[in-house]
């Protein structure tokens, strides 16, 4: 949590800021308006403390400056005994709560607190209403799993940019919200939105968002995503379906870190951190120029690639285990069990739409069966493009090849990938003629 202390008084500042250090709360202190208006610009604060009297521009104008540009940071004015009236007119005038010098430190940071965590509270809703983020977790014992869980361990303590690459159903919103929540930010909102899924004449404005009159039907200011997520986490799934104007804004948003809402004239500093992710060929479709180079170097600065489920069949079971009880309880059923033949069914699979069809196909077969226990015929017709895979030497041969083609022929990687050494992928290799 970081929060402005704005106050004339240079002991109340530094008083203020040693003691919200030992609360564990970031401080900065300035001595005027002028200088407020001049931080304020670039930096994102959770909070702002702010007196009412100020050499040069007033507290009550840095309050109308706060709200004018849209800043959502609460407010919290400092007032004397006989100003207790303007601390008042402040509050009608947009500040969220006030002070009385001399105050106790103590009740400060209870009302910060206070203030800082109803914000998060509010953009989280708020992202959760506006942007179609699902909350489950990230399952997989397999030893390619074992190293995609190693990586968000890593990435959880930067705030470096991820792109996630894998197939449609591979479970990438699953793995950013796994390093958002993992983070030291997690407290701050995740805010999830589905590019391919939101026209793109509304997507400007949903990200950027805008001012009252900037376009019909704007008939108030909205605040868009980027600020919603705070310091959190902005998740930008699809992002191979982003058309080349939007394109250019984000650039400039990675690049600035500030946004422009719609209408507006002057620029808000943002603080979330980017996991854009996408089934495409970003290099393919910069190649044929349907995506920025620079975006893509921008987005890829570290790059994590999901396996498909086809290539960790022996996470099927306890998939299939924890899909049940989720959909069961959602159901108001006891979670039921698959039957051998189901599962060895299931396992022969190739999954073209990976875990999210595995979950579409164990609710219909949840439906559609009698009694407590699945069979492979309550599993129904896996569709016209399923590929069966008759043997388990069938299934090792095709997750080899797979391994092979995705990173390129390297068979150190590939190995690596599937959790074999580089000795056995090289006898595989000539056994299966690969």
């Amino acid at each position: 949590m970081r929060i402005l202390i704005v106050d004339d008084e240079r002991n109340i500042r530094l008083s203020l800021i040693k003691y919200l250090a030992l609360e564990h709360i970031e401080a900065d202190g300035v001595e005027n308006g002028e200088k407020a208006l001049e931080i304020l610009e670039t930096v994102i604060f959770d909070a702002v403390l702010l007196d009412l009297k100020l050499p040069g521009i007033q507290g009550h104008a840095v309050l109308e400056w706060i709200h004018t540009r849209g800043i959502s940071s609460p407010v919290i004015m400092i007032s004397a005994h006989g100003t207790i009236a303007d601390a008042v007119a402040a509050l009608k005038a947009g500040a969220q709560d006030y002070i009385v010098k001399p105050f106790d430190p103590a009740e400060l940071v209870i009302k910060i607190r206070s203030l800082v965590e109803h914000k998060r509270n509010e953009s989280q809703i708020q992202a959760y209403k506006r942007t179609e983020g699902h909350k489950n977790i990230l399952i997989g014992s397999t030893p390619i799993m074992q190293q995609v869980a190693y990586h968000i361990d890593k990435l959880a303590n930067t705030d470096v940019t991820v792109l996630i690459t894998g197939e449609s159903g591979t479970g990438k919103e699953v793995v950013a919200r796994e390093i958002h929540n993992r983070s030291p930010w997690a407290t701050e909102p995740f805010v999830a939105v589905n590019i391919g899924g939101i026209q793109e004449t509304l997507m400007e404005s949903e990200l950027f968002g805008h001012e009252k009159g900037a376009f019909t039907g704007a008939t108030g200011r909205k605040q868009g995503l980027f600020e919603l997520a705070g310091r959190g986490c902005l998740f930008l799934d699809e992002i191979g379906e982003m058309s080349l104007p939007l394109q250019v804004k984000l650039l400039r948003v990675l690049q600035e870190r500030k946004i422009r809402r719609i209408g507006a004239v002057n620029d808000i500093p943002i603080g979330a951190r980017i996991i854009s992710a996408t089934n495409k060929n970003l290099e393919e479709m910069v190649k044929n120029g349907t995506f920025r180079e620079d975006l893509y170097y921008r987005l890829n600065v570290f790059r994590l690639e999901l396996p498909p489920l086809r290539e960790r069949p022996q996470d099927i079971p306890i998939l299939v285990n924890h899909i049940l009880v989720k959909i069961s309880s959602r159901m108001g059923k006891v979670p039921p069990k698959l039957d051998p033949d189901a599962l060895k069914t299931l396992h022969c699979y190739a999954f073209p739409g990976n875990v999210r069809e595995l979950e579409n196909i164990l609710e219909r077969a949840l439906i559609y069966s009698e009694g407590s226990i699945i069979k492979s015929a309550d599993l129904g017709n896996l569709g016209p493009h399923q590929e069966i895979l008759s043997s388990l030497e069938s299934i090792e041969k095709h997750a080899i090849r797979e391994a092979l083609h995705r990173y390129g022929g390297n068979r150190t990687k590939a190995a690596l990938s599937l959790g074999i050494s580089r000795k056995t992928i090289l006898n595989k290799i000539k056994t299966y003629n690969l």
